[in-house]
């Protein structure tokens, strides 16, 4: 069994400027690359799992993600960053699916897939459906980052940066 990092996108990879689906709108977080070696570097594999709700909604295509998806999977490469997978709901959150998070939908088609110790797993996010899917998919450990509220996270941090800090100071024990 592998441990895994699952990550929301926008807000923890890229700055979320609300319904990004254009490369020219895309932009990476400060640090993301150097906090996802880090991870890496202490034997994870990397998931991605997003709603992306503004192609239900008609505010962009499936074919708009897949292009910039395939996009920010290339730039991963270049930073010798290989993302295992990246699932998405594209529902409306009227549609009651089962992939939209809180639901557990994306990571049970990851499990389906790959062989992941849950108990040795981390999530990140910005938004409390992310900690929430964390919570509801037994993935044991979790980090919440930016300035909102959220509940039941182990760890929150305002930026990536501060907690790729705290977490190289405290590699030993927590990774």
């Amino acid at each position: 069994m592998q441990k895994a990092l699952f990550l929301d996108r926008d807000g923890i990879i890229n700055i979320d400027h609300g319904y990004v689906s254009k490369i020219e709108k895309f932009e990476f977080n400060e640090g993301i690359f150097d906090f996802l070696h880090l991870f890496l570097k202490n034997g994870y594999i990397l998931f991605i799992v997003t709603n992306q709700s503004g192609i239900g909604r008609g505010y962009y295509t499936q074919e708009d993600f897949n292009v910039l998806t395939q996009w920010m999977l290339l730039e991963f490469q270049k930073k010798e960053i290989v993302i295992e997978s990246v699932q998405h709901c594209n529902h409306a959150p009227e549609e009651n699916c089962s992939c939209r998070k809180p639901a557990t939908g994306m990571v049970d088609a990851i499990l389906n897939k790959y062989d992941i110790d849950l108990k040795n797993s981390w999530m990140i996010g910005d938004k409390q459906s992310d900690i929430d899917l964390a919570h509801n998919s037994t993935i044991e450990h979790t980090i919440a980052i930016g300035e909102k509220r959220i509940n039941n996270s182990e760890y929150r941090f305002s930026t990536i940066l501060e907690c790729q800090c705290y977490l190289e100071a405290n590699q030993g024990k927590i990774l």
